[in-house]
């Protein structure tokens, strides 16, 4: 049987793929079992932070693959130490948890910011503020903090206490929190799986302000938007504001799973031993691997980043067959005049792999993707999107 047919046949019908089987690839550039090549605007949905088969990133990991692979968490690592270290001295933040994944992540979001206020408070203030539009995950938890109702379906009862704003609209947010007597507002800084949706910035800093001045949480959700992928280390450093708790995925690893939550002065001993936990939370191969992606995600790239979303937005807003671009650093959504998935296909046809959002196609290459390569996608795109 062919791996397509295996598939299949063997794996869960939960993901509509595309007709293509990957193999290799090195950098951005991606190989199919024909032997085709692509340039890999997709990067695993934001994970491939620095390419695939990283050289810096394939030594590390394979260096603490040799000394440990897995010892769980009822012993010290160096990786998960270091690299909880290195996550709060870039952030300001106090201390970290690690999971697998942004929705674990988010999970552990969750349940601080109810168990600080149960601490504080007591019961009856647990509900979380939420905005429409938003993606936080795919547990039931998850999906009712998740901002939209196609997701609310099917798998119920879903979990309590979350409600949902309007983005943009800091009266609503407010209005609702207090209603509700809330005990955290959660957000996307720039809403990915919701269309590519960069929020206004006087909205997130009222928000702020308004949780600072009443005790109230804020989460941000950096699952997508972290590790450099805006053009800062994370997107709230470009937004004038201070979370008391971020969550982040994807690009964090590098490839492998990982996920982090990282908690400010308010919350940093709100979890004691008992409370949360993850089996292979904080797994040393995974941490050897952020630690490697992390530590290189420096000024110099950051620039580089900013520099390329320039000329991405710069060459395709008035490109003929687009409407709009949306987005923030190296996460850009399309709005085109052609169908989005008939874009994809064209430009998986000429050897460029983009994916979607909604109804918009969604770019996220790899950080340092080579100029040559970026500018030759952008043409591709550019002849697809007519």
């Amino acid at each position: 049987m062919s791996i397509t047919s295996l598939d299949n046949t063997y794996v869960a019908s939960t993901y509509g793929r595309f007709p293509l089987e990957l193999v290799r690839g090195k950098g951005s550039m991606v190989y199919d079992s024909n032997g085709k090549e692509y340039i890999d605007l997709g990067t695993g949905i934001a994970v491939n932070a620095f390419g695939l088969a990283d050289d810096e990133w394939n030594d590390a990991v394979t260096a603490q693959l040799q000394k440990l692979a897995h010892t769980s968490n009822l012993y010290y690592t160096e990786p998960c130490a270091k690299l909880a270290e290195l996550l709060c001295q870039r952030t300001g933040m106090k201390r970290v948890f690690f999971g697998n994944s942004g929705a674990e992540a988010n999970e552990c979001a969750i349940k601080t910011a109810r168990r600080y206020s149960f601490q504080k408070y007591g019961e009856g203030r647990s509900t979380i503020v939420t905005l429409k539009n938003s993606f936080h995950g795919r547990t039931v938890t998850t999906l009712a903090a998740t901002g939209q109702d196609s997701f609310h379906t099917e798998f119920g009862p879903f979990t309590e206490g979350f409600v949902y704003a309007e983005a943009n609209d800091a009266e609503k947010v407010i209005t609702l929190a207090k209603e509700n007597n809330a005990c955290a507002v959660m957000m996307e800084l720039v809403q990915g799986e919701g269309g590519v949706m960069k929020l206004d910035e006087a909205f997130v800093k009222a928000v702020a302000d308004f949780c600072n001045d009443n005790d109230i949480l804020l989460i941000i959700d950096e699952v997508q938007t972290g590790n450099g992928r805006t053009g800062s280390l994370y997107a709230f450093q470009q937004f004038g504001v201070v979370p008391d708790i971020v969550s982040t995925a994807k690009g964090l690893g590098g490839g492998l799973p990982i996920g982090a939550t990282m908690l400010g002065e308010k919350v940093e001993n709100t979890l004691t031993p008992g409370s949360h936990g993850s089996t292979f939370g904080g797994n040393p191969v995974c941490c050897a691997g952020a630690y490697s992606i992390i530590s290189r995600i420096d000024d110099g790239l950051l620039e580089a980043v900013k520099r390329k979303s320039d000329y991405i937005f710069s060459q395709l807003s008035s490109a003929e067959g687009i409407k709009s671009v949306s987005g923030m650093g190296l996460m850009i959504g399309l709005e085109t005049q052609k169908d989005a998935k008939e874009v994809i296909a064209a430009c998986r046809e000429k050897g460029v792999l983009v994916i979607s959002a909604k109804t918009k196609v969604r770019l996220l290459p790899a950080l340092n993707i080579p100029d040559e390569q970026l500018k030759k996608a952008v043409e591709i795109i550019k002849e697809c999107v007519k």
